[in-house]
């Protein structure tokens, strides 16, 4: 048998398969990490897989188109809870309708004196209850976590209502959807039968009631509002909080703190009137509405009132001026 080189033909050629696997098998893995293997003096050649640097051009593009977009999305995403927050209102016009229709055109009689509430059926979420259904109604979708459980204003629902005045609330699961809410009445839409109610400064606010929704200028007086308590009656010398959030107030003082909410981070906030329509609202023009008979729509925080852009407090001088 011939020899070349201490090999015999059956080793050579075992040797050369050897080989050419070995080189194969470099090739495949080299492609399937960078691509087609290029030779560089192939000018004509048209693999159609990635370089490494491709890759990661497409890569960058994509993060740069992201980066551009994501704003955009997230806007969106809040004009689309606004929409379905002016929803909500829109069905609280059509519940405040119902009751109004169903009791001689007059609104619940709610709590107007000061003295401990004995008897809080009359409030409104008390009072509508057998109006409506879904709970989810009575949250606005930017304020579905009750601040109880770490939610801050202006996101946060207040609640829970069962604990308002224990026995008259159903006993129900504590979810937001059954014990809580983020929108506030218009304390000064209500129907009380009092004889004599004593206010702020003594004054006698029984004069000043929206006791039904057939009045002049039912555009102007709001009912139902974003929130961050259940309901709240305004002066047109309250002060505007000082940063966006800032809830608390004395009893009868700047509450309407409570609904100068930046909710919808656009310098609006949500409203449904006495004659049923839903509307944005500028939290600047909260002090242009007709909260109660004798609230001053041309008052101090108002242009015809000689409010200037610096005195609002920093965090709403953007806002639109009314």
């Amino acid at each position: 048998m011939n020899k070349s080189r201490g090999f015999t033909p059956l080793e050579i050629s075992r040797t050369c398969l050897t080989t050419v696997k070995i080189r194969k098998v470099s090739e495949l893995r080299a492609g399937f990490l960078t691509g087609p293997v290029r030779d560089p003096k192939d000018k004509g050649s048209n693999g159609a897989g990635f370089t490494l640097i491709e890759l990661l051009v497409v890569i960058a593009i994509i993060a740069l188109l992201m980066a551009i977009l994501m704003p955009s999305l997230q806007r969106v995403k809040k004009q689309a809870k606004a929409v379905v927050c002016r929803s909500n209102l829109k069905q609280w016009g059509v519940v405040f309708a119902m009751y109004t229709g169903d009791n001689d055109g007059s609104f619940p009689s709610g709590d107007v004196d000061n003295a401990p509430i004995k008897d809080p059926t009359g409030l409104w979420m008390y009072a509508l209850r057998p109006y409506y259904s879904d709970g989810q109604l009575r949250l606005c979708p930017m304020a579905t976590k009750p601040w109880t459980k770490g939610a801050r204003q202006p996101f946060a629902a207040w609640g829970p209502i069962s604990s308002y005045e224990p026995g008259y609330w159903p006993t129900e699961p504590d979810t937001p959807a059954a014990n809580y809410l983020s929108y506030g009445l218009n304390d000064w839409v209500r129907n009380t039968p009092q004889k004599s109610s004593r206010g702020l400064g003594g004054i006698d606010r029984l004069p000043l009631l929206w006791r039904t929704p057939n009045v002049k200028g039912a555009g102007n007086i709001p009912v139902l509002l974003d929130s961050s308590f259940f309901g709240s009656d305004p002066y047109h010398t309250d002060q505007p909080p000082e940063y966006d959030g800032n809830v608390v107030v004395e009893f009868n003082q700047n509450e309407m703190k409570r609904f100068c909410l930046n909710r919808h981070q656009n310098g609006t906030t949500n409203g449904v009137f006495v004659d049923w329509s839903v509307r944005e609202i500028g939290l600047k023009e909260l002090w242009k509405l007709k909260w109660h008979r004798e609230f001053d729509i041309s008052g101090p925080w108002t242009q015809a009132g000689g409010v200037r852009p610096s005195d609002w407090p920093e965090w709403m001088k953007r806002f639109k001026d009314y």
